[in-house]
């Protein structure tokens, strides 16, 4: 039995934010689900969705049960039907690659524009997805954006001075509890920067801890793992 402070990836509710918490000079929740609600924005903010993944894999011969996006698309919906969002901003790597949203399939395609009838949704390009801007999508893409003072991109940029919200490294808090190791999502604060858990269904991760995350994050030294379980936002200071 894992320990109640630490949430398990098996109960993730897509609905439940945990209590607000202060960065950059707004008020945020973060949802078990890998979810983030910017309450001043009224706003949902996701990273690395790498949507149509398996079917990726599939072209090159590795099958992998098909319904990855859907999956994804279902808890972002949820998400976004709990909080009422008027915007979603997604920080890049969403599409497994760029000729992903071609590749959805109906079911997926179907959630996609149920959700953007709901929310205005707002692509970042990342490393993975960098053509999406030709490909056929609701909403808005763009390299990064800058709101409400806030830099959103995909990738953190060392030595940044200002306010922002990336992805990219998958970051995992990893505890030894019970005399096991466990490893859950999570979010990396440092200072006034913040890296984003995947929200994606088949996204593996990068230790909270490892050096290109610090690189990243670069010149701050002190890195916070956040994790939302029972309502509470839990921080483990990273060594």
């Amino acid at each position: 039995m894992l320990s109640p402070s630490v949430p398990s990836d098996a109960a993730c509710d897509a609905s439940d934010f945990g209590a607000p918490f202060a960065f950059a000079g707004s008020e945020w929740r973060l949802s078990p689900c890998r979810a983030l609600w910017w309450a001043q924005e009224q706003a949902l903010v996701v990273a690395d969705l790498h949507l149509e993944k398996a079917s990726w894999y599939a072209q090159h011969g590795q099958f992998l049960p098909p319904y990855d996006s859907r999956e994804t698309l279902e808890r972002l919906s949820a998400a976004q039907a709990a909080t009422g969002a008027r915007r979603i901003y997604a920080l890049g790597d969403s599409f497994h690659d760029s000729q992903g949203p071609v590749r959805l399939e109906s079911g997926a395609a179907d959630l996609l524009a149920a959700l953007a009838r709901q929310a205005e949704i707002l692509w970042i390009t990342g490393n993975h997805d960098e053509g999406l801007a030709d490909s056929p999508l609701p909403g808005t893409v763009a390299e990064e954006l800058t709101v409400r003072g806030i830099a959103l991109r995909h990738i953190a940029q060392p030595g940044t001075q200002g306010p922002e919200l990336s992805g990219h490294f998958h970051p995992k808090l990893r505890l030894r509890l019970q005399g096991r190791m466990i490893s859950r999502p999570c979010a990396v604060v440092a200072g006034n920067r913040m890296i984003l858990p995947a929200h994606g269904t088949l996204t593996g991760g990068l230790d909270a801890a490892a050096p290109p995350i610090r690189e990243a994050l670069a010149p701050e030294r002190k890195l916070e793992a956040l994790v939302t379980a029972s309502g509470k936002v839990l921080r483990f200071p990273l060594p």
